[in-house]
């Protein structure tokens, strides 16, 4: 079973008396454990397909199943509940909150997890920084630690949920290339391990770190092939 599923997926905003589609028709499907680039200048629908992705909007019509639940069945409380469950976000501006420590910004999804008290919080959110090699910077701030490892940190807290499901919207965007290429191998490594990646980039270069890239254009699927030529960091 697919862990992603889109079915004729639109997305049409109203602009006064004009409707502007965003997505026109989209439809896809995302194994577990693949690795996937979504490419696309501005306006090809890129963002409005990851804000469906992580549940963060609904289509107009057509269907999204997500681990073969159909989102759209969902009220808000288990949409929400969903998305703190099943999926890990990563962001381009970092989303740190400025004033925390790394290790308190990473338990932060865990507040809203069932079953899981202080003890609990504070291991499983060590655990997610041990992945992204910053054990020895929980007790820093935002403003003490580099980009990169600002980037790590938020990793680490798409990761303490353990989601079905990471989604990073432009992971790399404010981060110069050698950092770039040190987050991508930290994506490939958790590929590797077994988590279903997806990320937006508007960089044909960081897309090459991916297996498989869509491109998308006025709103429809372009180009969806195997990465040919893969970048890969070697550890």
């Amino acid at each position: 079973m697919a862990l992603i599923e889109i079915v004729d997926v639109w997305k049409v905003y109203h602009m006064g008396d004009m409707e502007v589609p965003a997505l026109r028709g989209v439809s896809l499907q995302i194994q577990v454990g693949e690795f996937v680039a979504i490419m696309g200048s501005s306006g090809s629908g890129k963002s409005t397909l990851m804000s469906i992705l992580g549940g963060l909007d609904r289509p107009t019509r057509g269907r999204y199943l997500l681990d073969g639940i159909d989102v759209a069945e969902l009220s808000r409380d288990k949409l929400a509940r969903m998305r703190n469950d099943k999926i890990g976000f990563v962001f381009q501006s970092f989303n740190l909150l400025p004033r925390t420590s790394a290790l308190e910004n990473v338990e932060l999804p865990l507040y809203y997890a069932n079953g899981v008290n202080a003890k609990q919080r504070r291991e499983r959110a060590r655990e997610a920084l041990a992945k992204v090699a910053l054990s020895d910077r929980e007790g820093h701030r935002p403003n003490q630690l580099s980009g990169g490892q600002q980037q790590r940190v938020a990793i680490a807290r798409a990761l303490v949920n353990r989601p079905s499901l990471v989604l990073a919207d432009e992971p790399t965007g404010n981060l110069d290339s050698k950092v770039t290429v040190e987050i991508m191998g930290l994506l490939q490594d958790l590929n590797d391990a077994g988590n279903t990646v997806v990320f937006v980039t508007h960089e044909p270069d960081v897309a090459q770190y991916s297996k498989r890239k869509i491109v998308l254009r006025d709103g429809q699927i372009l180009t969806d092939e195997p990465v040919a030529e893969r970048s890969v960091v070697r550890r």
